[in-house]
């Protein structure tokens, strides 16, 4: 009998979070009856693109109730989807665990509560209750990164954690080859592409949005990809004008990553395990907020030669960083760096490990 397991994540920056618990939940899917929950919205998009069942939970972040009250209603709802499912394993991705996740494990201890904990933190103030949440979970599990070896924040040296191969919805066997990815999102065939995927929201995120868009001008015929608007809160254009926009949304949309010649990203933990490992070159500029530390994973890029990284605190260093991708020799030795240094280390089936691992536990149960 196939065990139900539910993947439940957090609303963090970006998609992290969720996208690994979509590369797990696929992996699974042959083993087990894995569930995703999620307080990040985009969790609406799973079911289509994967046939993988997803629930959506407002998080506290919505100010729709009191804190304490949601961490009830939390607990409630993860009660709820486990009486309902049957489900023995509860995995929860995220920095902080929510108090109504740990209150759904005191209420049912039988319930397995595994935390998939990445590392390359910063050392902000949640570093300090870091043993006392690991002593509360069954398992402690950290997806790998390449970056690991640069590790040196307050996870780096704990040992409750079993570490894993990098986990990333990026699978060279399943990617769609150019023109296919092309012709998919709707893009020119012959003329170049670019996918920017730096987000928008606070003023210096902007900032960096408008600075790398302007070392985009001047490439001849260039076709600029971005996942999101990008406008201010104020509805108003952070683009130059003089370029060619096309806001798409698939998912995965680590299946098209084939269709660019270049790439502009933070460094977050999706970015720097997809782009590079499917030869895309790539510029990585730096977002500094919340605990993950980019700087560090952007660094280990440019240190190894598989992407340029740009000053996130000096507008005109990126885009002049942006701008050398117009070269094209450049950029074919960033591929080439990209395929000898990172396929090789994306070839194991991190995720399939990882799903081995959760079935193991749901067998012993």
């Amino acid at each position: 009998m196939r065990p139900t397991i539910i993947l439940a994540t957090s609303n963090g920056i970006g998609m992290g979070h969720l996208a690994r618990a979509t590369a797990i939940g696929e992996a699974l899917k042959d083993r087990a009856h894995p569930i995703i929950v999620s307080m990040a919205s985009a969790v609406a998009e799973i079911p289509s693109a994967t046939g993988i069942p997803a629930e959506y939970i407002p998080g506290r972040d919505r100010g729709l109730m009191p804190r304490q009250k949601w961490d009830r209603y939390l607990r409630d709802r993860i009660l709820a989807l486990v009486e309902e499912t049957g489900a023995t394993i509860l995995t929860f991705d995220g920095v902080v665990p929510y108090p109504g996740v740990l209150a759904a494990k005191l209420a049912k201890p039988d319930l397995t509560l595994v935390w998939i904990r990445r590392g390359l933190w910063q050392k902000k103030p949640q570093r300090f209750v870091l043993g006392l949440q690991s002593r509360i979970m069954d398992y402690v599990v950290e997806p790998g990164d390449y970056a690991r070896e640069y590790d040196h924040g307050p996870t780096s040296k704990r040992k409750e954690a079993k570490l894993v191969a990098p986990v990333s919805l990026y699978r060279s066997e399943r990617a769609l080859e150019k023109s296919a990815a092309r012709k998919i999102l709707g893009l020119d065939p012959d003329r170049p592409a670019v996918l920017v995927q730096l987000g928008t929201g606070d003023a210096d995120v902007n900032h960096k949005m408008t600075a790398a868009l302007r070392g985009l001008l001047g490439w001849k015929d260039v076709q600029v990809v971005l996942t999101k608007d990008p406008k201010d809160k104020a509805g108003n254009s952070l683009a130059p004008d003089g370029l060619d926009l096309k806001v798409v949304r698939y998912f995965p949309l680590a299946d098209l990553l084939h269709a660019f010649d270049a790439g502009i990203c933070a460094a977050g933990y999706n970015g720097v395990h997809e782009l590079p490992a499917a030869g895309v070159p790539t510029v990585f500029v730096s977002n500094i907020r919340g605990t993950d530390d980019q700087e560090t994973r952007a660094r280990w890029c440019a240190d190894y030669g598989c992407a340029l990284m740009a000053n996130q605190a000096d507008l005109a260093d990126i885009e002049t960083t942006v701008r050398k991708l117009q070269n094209p020799e450049l950029r074919k030795s960033l591929s080439d760096k990209c395929a000898r240094f990172l396929r090789q280390l994306a070839q194991p089936k991190s995720q399939i490990f990882f799903s081995l691992f959760l079935n193991h536990i749901a067998q012993r149960k």
